[in-house]
């Protein structure tokens, strides 16, 4: 990968706009975590550990989780009585937004767990602090006070062994709801109670309760120490929504600062710059991650590619692809072939990734040919992680409709089916639920090529409602190919640009600045005899696509669109 990795190197000493400040980060030696933000968590250990103990804080703040865990397995070697040391290590094991804990770490957290009760450095806080993990791992005997926020979901009085994702994620938060009744000054508290709130919020909440509670309870923290990570951090989450992205902005713009090597934290920004169409700021944000995640690899896990950088590709990716860079996702598609190991060997984000970028690179170039023929890798969380096929198969599936080859479209349609429902492992449900939707997709799309034009279209309007409900999952810069979109594209070509319009007008509200929701939109709105907001859309278009190659069809129709204007 020696090509991407040159133009990060060079990327990632530019600073990634967050600031009006030169950054402290700019600095720094590359891959250096001696910065990683400014975290007082007071503890009854030996006070030689303490700042140690509090970098530990901090890179679990940032979610660096596998150094995180060597910090606290340092501090406790050195204070094997220093209950927030096992603490810190149980925490690594519980990732909030990221896939949930397997067997082996579940076991792994536990014995931390008890270790950190048993230890004899703990006072009354810090007790508490235990015994939120504790929930989490092993659920409690006390009942569900009457009227708490978790009294609604799932009881914690089950032992650990049958205690399901969501009842341990409940668990968790309504025991740290506790630590912030008991202790409202710690800052600490507060940023995990908001994370869990987050982490337990209903999916397709329109009213977004947990997050707007969560976001209130970090904002008013976040005024007095901007240089925290959680903080920071968890508003970015928060605030990772259509209607809400906008106020995620101001620490987007700090958090790679607070944390400058962190991959992570360098990539976080993203999500809020994804929401708003900033796609500059989001390739700039993401090759900085993926050179940082490869420095952390290269001097941890020699050979092995790490799942954070090939998650800020997958952004990169996205970023590219919505301002017609072609060369440049060429160049990072070929460099997928070249990986033969990664770290971990088997990870969700890493599986998302090397299926996503290949699928994206062929759906949003509108290359059905190339998509229809896409095969599936010869890695090994290809067989252990169905989505990560998934991806592939969706595009096949859409491609070969496109292009016109209905039984392999047919086929790819009953493998998505075969692939939801092999896809068992409760961790992974949203995208058990992601491929029966898109299988959906390809159905309407397999019946308008059959001439069953009003049913096609039917079947594309619940896909794309059941998309928009799923959301979109912490792991993606968004939708592989947005079913609206393919829903308003059948809509233009049965002769409806109207409802079109507005079709890719409301998928736009939900992924804005994407390159064919605004070419989509240009298009039918100049079918429908909208000639003003065809302009708009156009020079959008155009605009977007600046810093590309200039070799996409569509800019040569909207600019022959725009010269006849």
């Amino acid at each position: 990968m020696k090509s991407w990795l040159m133009l990060a190197a060079l990327l990632v000493m530019v600073p990634v706009a967050h600031a009006a400040k030169k950054p402290e980060s700019t600095t720094r030696t590359l891959g250096d975590l001696g910065k990683v933000g400014t975290v007082h968590f007071p503890t009854t250990c030996d006070p030689a550990v303490q700042k140690e103990f509090e970098r530990g804080v901090a890179l679990l703040h940032s979610f660096f989780y596998a150094e995180a865990r060597k910090v606290f397995e340092g501090v406790a070697q050195r204070d094997p009585q220093c209950a927030m040391a096992w603490w810190g290590v149980a925490m690594t094991y519980y990732h909030p937004l990221w896939a949930p804990p397997d067997s082996a770490e579940l076991a792994a957290g536990q014995a931390a767990v008890d270790k950190a009760v048993a230890a004899a450095k703990q006072d009354g806080r810090e007790r508490e602090f235990v015994r939120a993990i504790q929930a989490y791992y092993k659920g409690l005997d006390t009942p569900d006070p009457p009227g708490a926020q978790a009294a609604a979901a799932p009881s914690c009085h089950a032992g650990g062994a049958t205690l399901d994702i969501k009842g341990r994620a409940a668990c968790f938060s309504r025991e740290m709801s506790k630590v912030v009744t008991d202790f409202p000054d710690d800052v600490d508290a507060a940023s995990f109670f908001a994370l869990s709130l987050v982490a337990t919020a209903p999916p397709g909440d329109p009213k977004l309760a947990n997050q707007t509670q969560a976001a209130a309870l970090l904002e008013r923290w976040y005024a007095k120490q901007p240089e925290h990570p959680g903080l920071a951090h968890y508003l970015i989450h928060s605030y990772d929504y259509p209607p809400t992205a906008q106020k995620g902005l101001a620490p987007a713009r700090a958090y790679a600062d607070i944390a400058p090597w962190v991959p992570h934290a360098l990539h976080m920004p993203s999500h809020i710059f994804t929401r708003l169409g900033m796609w500059e700021e989001t390739i700039r944000s993401n090759l900085a991650s993926a050179e940082a995640a490869r420095r952390y690899a290269e001097m941890n896990h020699p050979g092995a590619t790490s799942f954070e950088a090939l998650h800020a590709l997958d952004y990169c990716m996205y970023g590219y692809l919505q301002t017609a860079q072609d060369n440049k996702e060429h160049e990072l598609v070929e460099n997928l072939k070249s990986i033969t190991k990664t770290f971990p060997g088997v990870d969700f984000a890493a599986g998302y990734a090397v299926g996503a970028m290949p699928a994206r690179y062929a759906l949003e170039r509108r290359q059905w040919k190339e998509a229809a023929a896409l095969e599936v890798p010869s890695l090994s969380f290809f067989e252990k992680l169905p989505f990560a096929e998934g991806h592939l198969i969706y595009a096949r599936a859409v491609g070969a409709v496109k292009s016109g080859d209905l039984p392999r479209a047919r086929a790819a349609a009953e493998r998505l089916a075969a692939l939801s429902q092999a896809s068992t492992d409760p961790r992974f449900r949203y995208f058990a639920d992601q491929m029966g939707l898109q299988r959906q997709a390809a159905l309407g799309l397999i019946a308008i090529a059959e001439g069953k034009q009003d049913e096609g279209i039917a079947t594309l309007a619940r896909a794309a409602a059941l998309e928009d409900s799923l959301g979109k999952h912490p792991v993606s810069p968004g939708a592989m190919l947005p079913v609206r979109e393919l829903y308003a594209e059948a809509l233009l070509d049965a002769g409806k640009p109207a409802e079109a319009l507005t079709q890719f007008e409301a998928s736009l509200k939900i992924y804005p600045g994407r390159f064919n929701g605004v070419y989509g939109a240009a298009r039918a709105a100049s079918k429908a005899n909208r000639g003003d907001v065809a302009k708009q859309y156009y020079q959008r278009l155009v605009e977007l696509a600046k810093p590309g190659d200039g070799t996409r069809v569509e800019l040569a129709e909207a600019k022959e669109h725009l010269a006849k204007l």
